[in-house]
């Protein structure tokens, strides 16, 4: 039994959900979003609230249950408060600066680190150290901040490197001398 699957959606004040074959299309005041979602999973729109069903209980299709669920979950979630994932630098000399569209990254490399600005995501430097990727589409958040983060991943000895806002990074105890 998909648990994730059988709850509702909450639509919000302003926020519109339609179905045209497989693509369902989530618009709300931060913009509109449009997804391919499996044509065995339906949904019916009651009031403000979305319900899921499912034809079988044959085990991809309550996986597919649940992942369309939640997948519309997060497209209503994006088209109303949007998405934010926050990176922070640590290491010495390391620096985030915005030069025009692009973000430029100085980890330690010889080179600078060059990334071009996506389309419907917004990249702030608030400071030096901190980088804030924002949009609607959740998918695209996480890509995009995994993106930067895999040019300098934290080392386990130091620490250095590039990491998410709360992610803890164990620390190895380096070699001993005798």
């Amino acid at each position: 039994m998909s648990r994730i699957g059988n709850k509702t959606v909450v639509l919000p004040e302003g926020v519109e959900i339609t179905r045209d074959g497989n693509t369902v299309t989530v618009k709300g005041p931060k913009g509109e979003l449009s997804r391919e979602i499996a044509p065995e999973i339906q949904f019916t729109v009651e009031g403000n609230e979305v319900t899921f069903t499912r034809p079988s209980d044959e085990g991809r299709i309550k996986a597919l249950h649940g992942t369309t669920r939640a997948n519309v979950a997060n497209m209503v979630e994006g088209v109303t408060n949007g998405f934010k994932k926050t990176l922070k630098l640590v290491g010495v000399g390391y620096r985030a600066a915005k030069q025009g569209d692009k973000l430029v990254l100085n980890v330690g490399y010889s080179h600078p680190v060059e990334f071009e600005n996506r389309e419907g995501l917004e990249v702030e430097v608030p400071d030096t150290l901190t980088i804030i990727v924002s949009g609607i589409n959740k998918q695209n958040v996480g890509d995009f901040a995994a993106e930067i983060r895999s040019v300098r991943a934290p080392e386990p000895y130091k620490g250095k490197g590039i990491r998410y806002e709360n992610e803890y990074v164990a620390q190895k105890e380096g070699k001993t001398g005798k």
